[in-house]
């Protein structure tokens, strides 16, 4: 159950064109039957619980049989089986899975009434009341409060803050954590918090239906006379938090399962595991060898009671009407029930207790645990942890997945000297993590103190006030849109529309260059502790094609400046030629950052003319104004004042890796699992992070960019793309190599190219590549790719994605996201990961498994899930051959007992071979065998393969389990049969009666079962030992108690084998027997698996070869050398950042209510002030004699002398 009743519910049948409401107009609403705010996402309650649950259950194929089984056991004409022995079991199980269901169940009553009585503040009958959640209806007006969740989808009336704008934050939605503006409508805005005017409002909105768009709104608001648009800008939301804004009403539009939130939930699917589909085929193949195997014995007894049947009817005499076709029909349904166990129904159960404890496994591993957040590892589900050891593709989301969400200003180029790296004595360059010596911003009383940075010289260069590192920061606390709030003195927030831009700004506040606030024509900024103020003239804002953003500013001092920042291939264009040699060191000191992984920036200024710039302004006006063209005589003028630029440096922003991406991402592609990345980031951010986590690499032969914008262009561009890849690929998809499936639905197998590629496609793009002409062409190309990223794509396209590897693929997929947005894709692949990080829960709540770090996934995958595949396959291997065993010997003993469906073990052994015997022997291997450790299996990723390719357990493994079955079956009846055959004690006594014979040959099969269990066990724990030699001596107690005097004296036709267990284990021939029993049961298998392994190995044997070679745990692997990478791509300008928040803030209707009044209280740090001498590479200096980044020879030094600042000698 979600957080906000995240869980996808029925939808209304009736199909709704468009909403129609009216605000504080309940019965006007209710005449529209539309959905409350109530989540209910229980199935059951306390008197429906029992017969649906029993319902469920006997809709499971082996749970029916067994109940007509039981049924059949109560004809006394055709049971030779007491009903307990079916009864029992049964009743065993439906328990079991009844607590189960009804737990389950329990918790989703709670977490429904968690949410449902939330409380909310409703306006009614002219008063604000606090009313439940779930009481919440269509048409309400609502007050919510700073931090509180929003209740329902809403439309913005007012709000506390100026131009009733409102912030919200949608992790919960799309995994962002940095907030969004929402404004309303200016005549609701005129409501207030006026209870009156509000309680009168009368307004009726029409708008679309219920719908999953999360990025588009589309209505209409009638009032007072009047029509006014509503757009997605004038609507909050179910799952986001109020930020910021002391308060706010809304309107409820969509509520409960109508909430945009909720209809992005994804249709539920019930998931099962391959194994699961593969055991439901192999059931149904075993119903119908049962039925073969009881149609051959009943031919058997026709043709028995023909020949020598009449023989003992004078002993025997048959009911009136009884001849041989109606024996042979009786006798088949006795061996059914008789063979039964063929099918056993503890399989079942133990099936679900072995996911319940891999599960448990999961709970508690430590090394999953994330102590920052106390979040441990979840499993919430029990019923899919052998698929996490089959996971072929891997599809992830980005923000919040990949990355933490968070922007660090880490590097960067000043004037041709590059600051942020630190070096030891040697020369060295050093991890961060080896370096705890950060720089102090003690003083600047403004600095954020969760701002930090290793590279001293940098804030040295600063105090010495170098001219260009003052001008570098002046631009950065100039050029941007970041909006300030300052509610007590000193304490700055900074609300970024994106994290770059946060990030930028912090930096330059911490080395002294303080933004504090702004107004439409003004930014005030702390320099180097004065105040100044920047008359602020234009702003050129950010798009995508100009990738760039400038400020026109006049200084305190008259001076006009133009500051432009942006990707750096676009500002080098734009440079003065004077920069040339500038250009070619920081293009050096780019490729390095690029390189890292960073995120980089170019940063230029331009002194402007006075009178020159009033005829621009004149001619930008005009252009502002224009009705023609509006955007292109903009962006003429843009082009015309943006060139001879000085160049001043660069910027590299850190797009926080979550700690372990990139080693994950390695040991999963060593694994053979391919990853896609699907996110609704930009391209370049995709791309840059792709090459940041090692999914795109340097090394790859070549990344593909498929950016059509027709049908034809992607499919040109795909093909281009595979031809590059494989020149003899068919041009066509009818020539793909392909089997079939039932339905007709065509599987592509994969195609071997040589080399490495990377395909990064577009969301316009990937539209036409999901279109159904186009899916087989865009998949058989993604398939010949190491690694995909899809950007730019919808939470829809998400899913449809991973439908599309489900559908054509027999291979088994993980999603994993940690945000609403990533909901749909979890839903739709086989197994579901959510990351419970800061950006929400609302994919944790629909996810089977979820952690805190994207890392976690190499263990869950290569260690919990390899494991977890294994046992599984190990314990249906053996338990099938058990029970095979166990059947087929009273198929052969059917031969020599007339075929009258007498059975060979005693009816106590029957019952208790499954439940007892054999049942926690094969649990404690299916709960504690490992091939190797984690350790192990993290060295060999390659271990993992194998699952991938079923060969564990498949149709042909089960077909040589039957085949050793059958052989077991007959050395364990005829070697017990022949050994007793005229036989007599040492006493001369007779020895070769049924019962001893039934005796025997169960005890001969335990033992051999029993060996057969430690064959295929490869970790002996202590509770392995006590359960095999436990069963065994449990066997023995039992027999030896239920043979006894005393238990047949108490109810004899239950208890017939009376003296039997001591009359025949006194014998040593009878040991000798289960001896020679035993050894021919095992010989051949040994034989096979000695010949397998020294002549074919797999990778197994292989790894478990060094394992014993090793004889105790391996070193840790040796640390590998960080590869200083260098690159000619870099990222372009704030990737994140979106067009028109220029205009916001200059029209002043993003402006948050006047800050406090602002005074410096800034230490002044002169050229005196410290006794710190630079060091490392920027300083210039190197202990090893060769000097580091100097400045380039002959590079022209940029005069910035009118920005150093006149200070008051005071000071």
């Amino acid at each position: 159950m979600s957080f906000f009743g995240l869980d996808c519910v029925k939808r209304t049948e009736r199909a709704e064109l468009e909403r129609r409401l009216r605000a504080n107009d309940r019965d006007y609403n209710l005449s529209f039957k539309y959905a409350t705010n109530a989540i209910k996402t229980s199935k059951y309650n306390a008197f429906t619980f029992l017969p649906l649950n029993l319902f469920e259950q006997f809709q499971r194929i082996a749970n029916a049989y067994f109940l007509v089984l039981l049924v059949l056991q109560v004809i006394p004409q055709i049971s030779s089986l007491s009903w307990f022995t079916t009864v029992v079991p049964l009743i065993l199980v439906l328990s079991v899975t009844a607590a189960k269901d009804a737990t389950d169940d329990i918790n989703r009553h709670r977490s429904d009434n968690q949410v449902n009585n939330r409380k909310a503040q409703v306006l009614i009958d002219r008063k604000l009341r606090s009313e439940k959640w779930m009481d919440v209806q269509v048409g309400d007006i609502i007050k919510l409060e700073n931090n509180q969740f929003v209740t329902a989808d809403l439309m913005l009336l007012s709000s506390s803050e100026p131009l009733n704008l409102v912030y919200v934050e949608t992790a919960e939605l799309d995994g962002e954590t940095n907030l969004k503006v929402r404004q309303a409508l200016p005549v609701t805005g005129d409501l207030g918090d006026d209870i009156e005017k509000l309680a009168d409002f009368n307004g009726e909105v029409h708008c679309e239906p219920p719908n999953n768009r999360l990025d588009r709104f589309t209505g209409t608001l009638t009032y007072a006379g009047q029509k006014y648009p509503l757009n997605n800008e004038k609507i909050l939301l179910r799952g986001c938090t109020l930020r910021n804004t002391d308060w706010c009403f809304g309107l409820v539009l969509f509520g409960g399962p109508e909430t945009k939130l909720m209809q992005n939930c994804g249709k539920s699917t019930f998931k099962r595991t391959s194994v699961d589909r593969l055991m439901n085929v192999l059931v149904l193949c075993i119903f119908g060898f049962l039925a073969f195997m009881c149609s051959v014995l009943a031919i058997g007894n026709y043709i028995w009671e023909l020949n020598e049947g009449s023989e003992f009817t004078v002993f025997l005499p048959r009911e009136d009407g009884n001849n041989s076709s109606f024996s042979a029909f009786l006798t088949f349904w006795s061996y059914i029930i008789i063979l039964n166990t063929v099918v056993p129904i503890s399989l079942y159960v133990s099936v679900e207790i072995i996911r319940l404890g891999n599960s448990f496994y999961i709970d508690w591993d430590r090394k999953m645990y994330y102590a920052r957040n106390d979040t441990p590892a979840e499993a919430r589900t029990t019923t899919l942890n052998e698929e996490l050891g089959q996971i072929k593709y891997i599809f992830s989301d980005k923000t919040g997945t990949l990355t933490q969400n968070i922007m660090i200003f880490n590097k960067c180029s000043i004037n041709g000297k590059s600051y942020g790296d630190v070096y030891d004595y040697t020369g060295q360059r050093l991890e961060y993590s080896e370096h705890k010596d950060t720089v102090d911003f003690s003083f600047n009383p403004l600095a954020d103190p969760r701002f930090v940075f290793y590279d001293h010289s940098l804030v040295e260069a600063v105090k010495l006030e170098n001219p260009e590192v003052h001008a570098f920061f002046r631009l950065l606390a100039l050029c941007h849109t970041v909006m300030a709030e300052e509610k007590t003195e000193g304490e700055l927030f900074y609300q970024a529309q994106s994290p770059d831009e946060g990030a930028l700004v912090t930096a330059a506040r911490n080395f002294g260059f303080v933004f504090r606030s702004r107004t439409p024509d003004s930014i005030s900024i702390m320099e180097m502790g004065q105040q100044r103020s920047y008359e602020l003239l234009a702003i050129l804002d950010f798009n995508n094609v100009r990738k760039r953003m400038s400020v026109i500013v006049r200084s305190p001092e008259g001076k006009l400046c133009l500051y432009c920042k942006g990707a750096d291939t676009i500002i080098f264009e734009r440079l003065h030629q004077s920069c040339s040699k500038l250009m070619e060191v920081t293009t050096e000191h780019l490729n390095e950052f690029a390189g890292d992984g960073l995120r980089t920036l170019a940063l230029a200024y331009k002194n402007l003319d006075e009178e020159y710039f009033n005829q621009w302004k004149q001619r930008h006006h005009e252009a502002s104004t224009s009705m023609d063209d509006r955007e292109d005589k903009l962006d003429q003028l843009y082009e015309e004042i943006e060139k001879d630029l000085l160049l001043l440096g660069a910027t590299a922003i850190e797009d926080k890796l979550q700690d372990g991406v990139p080693q994950t991402i390695e040991q999963l592609s060593k694994a053979d699992i391919k990853i896609w990345v699907l996110t609704g980031d930009k391209q370049e951010t995709a791309e840059n992070i792709g090459y940041s986590c090692n999914l795109l690499r340097e090394e790859m032969n070549e990344v593909f960019v498929v950016s059509g914008h027709t049908l034809e262009d992607v499919r040109q561009e795909l093909r281009n793309a595979r031809t590059s890849m494989k020149p003899d690929a068919a041009d066509n998809s009818e020539f793909l190599p392909e089997e079939t499936l039932g339905k007709a639905v065509k599987v592509i197998t994969d195609e071997v190219v040589d080399g490495e590629y990377g395909l990064v496609i577009n969301g316009h793009s990937l539209a036409f590549a999901l279109e159904r002409c186009m899916e087989l062409e865009f998949l058989r190309t993604a398939c010949m790719c190491k690694a995909v990223i899809c950007c730019r794509v919808t939470p829809l396209q998400k899913a449809q994605v991973v439908e599309l590897v489900k559908k054509y693929k027999q291979a088994v997929t993980l999603a994993i996201g940690d945000g609403a947005n990533d909901v749909s894709m979890i839903k739709a692949a086989h197994i579901g990961v959510g990351i419970s990080g800061q950006e929400g829960m609302q994919a944790v709540l629909s996810s089977d498994y979820s952690f805190a770090q994207f890392r976690f996934l190499q263990r869950l995958l290569l260690v919990h899930g390899r494991w977890s595949y294994l046992r599984m396959c190990k314990f249906l291997r053996y338990f099938f051959y058990k029970n095979f065993t166990f059947t087929f010997v009273h198929f052969w003993f059917a031969f020599f007992c007339g075929f009258s469906a007498q059975t060979v073990y005693d009816e106590w052994f029957i019952t208790l071979y499954n439940l007892v015997y054999t049942a926690l022997p094969v649990l404690g291997m299916s709960l504690f065998d490992q091939d190797v450790n984690d350790v192990w299996s993290f060295q060999h990723p390659q271990l993992y393969v194998p699952g991938q390719l079923n060969l564990y357990f498949s149709k042909r493994a089960f077909f040589k389990c039957a085949l050793h079955s059958c052989y077991s079956s007959l050395v364990l009846f005829f070697i017990p049969y022949l050994a007793l055959h005229d036989t007599v004690r040492d006493d001369g006594k007779d020895v070769a009666d049924y019962q001893s014979f039934a005796l025997l040959t169960q005890t001969c099969l335990l033992f051999a079962v029993s060996i057969q269990l430690g064959l295929e066990m490869s970790y002996w724990t202590a509770v392995n030992t006590f359960f095999v030699l436990g069963s065994l001596a449990m066997y023995f107690a039992v027999t030896f108690a239920m043979y006894s005097n005393g238990m047949f004296l108490i109810l004899p036709p239950a208890f017939p084998f009376i003296g039997t267990a001591r009359n025949s284990l006194s014998q040593p021939n009878v040991w000798l027997t289960i001896f020679l029993t035993s050894i021919l049961c095992v010989l051949p298998v040994v034989t096979y698996r000695f010949l397998l392994t020294q002549l074919c190995p797999t990778i197994n044997d292989k790894v478990m070869f060094k394992v014993r070679l090793a004889k105790a745990t391996p070193p840790p692997p040796a640390r590998r050398a960080r590869i200083r990478r260098t690159s000619s791509r870099r990222s372009g300008y704030a990737f994140s950042h979106a067009q028109g928040y220029g205009d916001l803030v200059t029209s002043g209707r993003f402006l948050r209510r006047p800050a406090v009044s602002l005074s410096s209280g800034f230490t002044h740090a002169g050229r005196a002030t410290t006794g710190f001498s630079p060091m490392g590479r920027s300083a210039g200096y190197s202990p090893t004699g060769r000097p580091q980044n100097t400045k380039a020879p002959d590079v022209e030094v940029t005069s910035l002398q009118m920005f150093r600042m006149i200070r008051d000698p005071a000071l």
